[in-house]
This record gives C-alpha cells, structure tokens and sequence, in this order.
C-alpha cells in the first residue's frame, strides 16, 4: 500500500498553486533546498514526475495536473482530522483598511481556508487609523493596512500609488475649487489628497462624503465629484485626470501587514496572507504591462 507523507503533499501543492520554489518556502516556513527534497522524495514515493521546473517557470506535469485535486482533497481530510482533536475552535481576526481591499481579498480568504479549513476567519473593513487602534488594543489577530505616519513595524507587502479619478463627462471650471468625493476626516487618503492640493495651493470643497469607499466611487462613478484612489482600485468606466486638471501627485505609501501572533498554525496563515497577496499584485502588474 502506497503512504503519503502530509507534509510534502503539502508542499507540492503550495508549489504548484503558486508556481515558484522560492515563494512556496515563504509559505510554508521553509528554505528553497527544504520544498525541493520533500518534493522529489513524495515524487520518488508516487513513481511519477509532478512538477516541471525550468529556470523561467514552475509549472504542473501531466501527472501533476492529474494529482492536484486529489492532494488538495487529501489534505483537507488530514486538516480536519487533527483540528477534530482540538476541544477549542480557532478563530482569525484580520482588518483590512478599505482604501486596501481589493480583488486580492479573494484570493487571501480563499488560500486562508486551503491551508486550515477547521478556521473560522472574521473580516473586519475600516480605514487604517480605526484599524491599527483596534489592532494595539488586541481586538484584530492581524491588519492589512495603509503605512501610517512614521510608525515602522510591520512587514511591508508592497506599495501602493494613487491617482485622481472621475468619469470622462466630469467637468471642472478653471478658477473653481475642485470638488471632492471623501471619506471621513479619519481617512489618511483623504489628508494625502487635500494636503497635497493645499501644497499646490489649488482650492477644494468636499461636495460628497461617504461611510465607506464604496460609497464614494459611488458619488464619483456618478459625476459628482473626483476622488483620489489607488491606481488598481479605480472605479469602472472612471479616467485618470490629474493631467486635465492639473491637479498633484499623490505621495505613494506602502501597504503593510501587523500581527503579533506566534502560535505555529497562525503564523503559517500570516505567511499565507503575505504570499498570496504578493503573487496576486504580481499577476494584476503582468496584467497592466
């Protein structure tokens, strides 16, 4: 009878979903040399070659392909074994800064339930100054959020640049203030997009002011105003206007994820978190060259 190991079915999934050695060690906790020996002994095990690696992709061998869904399956069944031995649900608490969320979101709680499927994940959208308060007071596991001020901690998951968006029918009058979709004055978007009209002194009225970010591309894919957002988050059928208006770049910041937690399986769901939204920006980036 043929036994597998779960530990490196485990890393030949991570390698296959996210198709790089070197980001699958980050997953999982590991070194590059490590993923490769565990793979090449449950090949060696199985009698087949399951992954193709060239110096420019990583990708599914026949064999491979045919495997996956069974490994997935597997390890989901060996997951919920060994959570059914705890007393104790687990539960993940993470926040993410609405000027942050994106397509990515998906992504992370998808690949979340992959790797714990016994984890009950609560979701918790706000801007990054509400967040990272009720992240120092203990209420979020971990927060994905906009860098704020000169606070240093965190790891740094990539940067973020911003532009000006409204629709193409948005029309302004030289000489009248520039009309502004925001959120609240809590909103470190909102005090980068006025700071940097006040620096070029360009007058500015907010005409709009919405609880949540979708509320203002809302407002902006109305035609009531323009509003500043990160350049992968413009709202459909919207247009880049800085140059029309001659309105000012928007300083780039960085998005960077907070945790305290040090437990073994919560770790290994940060390190997920963190890997799947790099491969996500990376592929969205392939999308826009």
């Amino acid at each position: 009878m043929l036994w597998l190991d779960a530990e490196a079915v485990r890393n030949f999934v991570m390698v296959a979903e996210l198709k790089s050695f070197t980001r699958a060690a980050d997953a999982m906790g590991s070194t590059q040399a490590a993923v490769s020996v565990k793979l090449k002994r449950l090949e060696e095990r199985v009698g087949r070659k399951l992954i193709e690696r060239t110096p420019r992709r990583v990708r599914l061998s026949a064999d491979g392909a045919l495997f996956i869904e069974s490994a997935r399956a597997f390890l989901t069944a060996h997951d919920n074994a060994v959570a059914g031995l705890s007393c104790s649900a687990r539960r993940f608490t993470l926040g993410i800064a609405g000027h942050v969320a994106g397509p990515e979101v998906t992504t992370l709680l998808a690949r979340l339930s992959q790797h714990d499927p016994a984890l009950t994940i609560e979701v918790q959208v706000d801007n990054s100054t509400l967040l990272l308060d009720a992240f120092d007071r203990g209420k979020l596991d971990a927060a994905i959020v906009r860098r704020e001020d000169d606070r240093r901690d965190g790891e740094v998951l990539g940067p973020e640049h911003f532009g000006w968006f409204a629709t193409p029918e948005f029309d302004h009058r030289p000489g009248e203030p520039i009309r502004l979709a925001t959120l609240s004055r809590l909103c470190g978007v909102r005090d980068l997009a006025t700071r940097a009209l006040d620096d070029a002194n360009i007058a500015w009225v907010e005409v709009f002011v919405g609880g949540g970010s979708s509320l203002v591309t809302a407002a902006v894919s109305a035609g009531l105003a323009t509003a500043v957002f990160p350049s992968r988050l413009a709202p459909p059928g919207t247009v880049e206007v800085s140059r029309k208006f001659g309105l000012p770049d928007v300083p780039s910041t960085e998005i960077v994820l907070h945790s305290t937690l040090t437990d073994r399986r919560s770790r290994e769901a940060l390190r997920i978190l963190a890997c799947a939204f790099h491969e996500h920006r990376a592929k969205a980036g392939q999308g826009l060259s």
